[in-house]
């Protein structure tokens, strides 16, 4: 609740409601439309706060940052699913053929001259 909250975190409960009005927070809500927050929006809101309190940052510059964030999060899903993609595609054409590229020592290799 938002009172507990801005307890715990020696805040106004005004100063929720506006990270909540420009979008910095998002709380659910109960069926009597009291403010829920989760573990998730509490690790936020830390964020939010040492942005602001410990850097200085205004909260034009806290939306951009966490904006971001977000993208760089999702960036990082879209890599890994990419990665998880790629190596079933390795293991599944994995089966040995008989074109199949295979290590060679390099005190094996040799310069082959131009002609």
């Amino acid at each position: 609740m938002i009172s507990s909250v801005a307890e715990t975190y020696q805040i106004h409960p005004q100063t929720l409601r506006l990270y909540e009005r420009l979008g910095l927070l998002k709380p659910t809500r109960s069926e009597g439309n009291t403010r829920l927050y989760a573990a998730q929006d509490l690790e936020r809101l830390e964020f939010i706060l040492t942005l602001t309190r410990d850097m200085g940052v205004n909260l034009a510059g806290v939306e951009v940052i966490l904006n971001m964030r977000e993208k760089m999060e999702a960036m990082q899903r879209e890599v890994e699913q990419m990665i998880a993609f790629a190596r079933g595609q390795v293991s599944r054409d994995s089966a040995p053929t008989s074109s199949a590229l295979v290590r060679v020592p390099a005190s094996k290799l040799a310069r082959r001259s131009r002609s």
